[in-house]
């Protein structure tokens, strides 16, 4: 009998497939991080199957007409080796085709990213550890909420490769898994972040602010949420300050990607990235 194979989009219900694989895989995503991802592009998540099987899944998540972003890339470990993962990689290129495309792909894969054209533009360095701090007295510091997203999502814009409203809308409102952080001077945002509960410990994503003392205050305001659970912060490596930050908590290097693009790098405000927002979904 002939096996049957196909790559084709997934539905909401198979995308927790893939988001079971990323957990296996040690990648720790965040509880709800299927319903926001998904909500983002429901086309951009493709599965290769054989014979109803999953095999092998990948993100292609556009955004807008010029900028996509590549996650998820994964295959069952007892089916590497045989091709499938390279013909659903080939499929996810051609629906992002004519696009720039980033990607945070693990150190490993670096060699075989860049013979598909993709250029390293910077390392990211995850770094993880128990925080033990108390929420600063700020009169600066807000808990984001609906009447301040759409000044964040304005704020955000500089920080990524192309415009994300119906991404950040539905990140800064789940309040159930996740509490965000806006720090407003003048009137005007002058950073934020996100802590979110993953299956292990909290991720603050993304963490960005004008400064350092700016961002150690985001920092601390969203580490008190964590009541001494592991916390995970993902700094640029050339983001100096930022990897300072980190340590400076006693936090250490626990994991690290490799950021590459095929097209022309967005020009990115690293300076001011002290935590990258997603390694799925940039």
């Amino acid at each position: 009998m002939t096996s049957s194979f196909e790559i084709r989009p997934i539905s909401r219900q198979e995308f927790d497939t893939a988001v079971s694989w990323a957990r296996a895989e040690g990648w720790n995503p965040g509880l709800a991080d299927g319903d926001c991802f998904y909500a983002c592009d429901p086309g951009g998540y493709l599965m290769a199957f054989e014979d109803g099987l999953p095999l092998a899944s990948i993100s292609v998540v556009a955004y807008g007409e010029a900028f996509g972003f590549l996650g998820f890339y994964i295959c069952r470990p007892e089916r590497r080796g045989e091709g499938i993962g390279y013909r659903l990689w080939q499929a996810g290129l051609a629906r992002l085709e004519g696009r720039t495309i980033g990607l945070d792909g693990v150190v490993d894969q670096q060699a075989n990213y860049r013979k598909e054209g993709f250029v390293l533009e910077h390392r990211n360095v995850r770094y993880g550890g128990r925080v033990d701090c108390a929420a600063p007295q700020d009169p600066r510091l807000r808990a984001i909420g609906p009447e301040e997203v759409e000044a964040i999502v304005t704020y955000d814009q500089p920080f990524f490769a192309a415009p994300r409203a119906t991404f950040l809308r539905d990140w800064l409102q789940r309040s159930d898994v996740r509490f965000g952080s806006v720090l407003v001077e003048d009137g005007a945002v002058r950073g934020y972040g996100v802590l979110r509960r993953c299956h292990e410990g909290f991720k603050v994503g993304p963490l960005f602010a004008e400064s350092r003392a700016q961002a150690d205050l985001l920092f601390r305001s969203l580490a008190a949420e964590t009541k001494g659970e592991p916390v995970y912060l993902d700094p640029p490596q050339p983001n100096e300050s930022a990897v300072r930050l980190a340590e400076s908590y006693g936090m250490t290097p626990v994991f690290e990607t490799a950021r590459m693009y095929r097209g022309p790098a967005p020009r990115l405000p690293l300076e001011r990235t002290f935590g990258i927002t997603t390694f799925e979904l940039g």
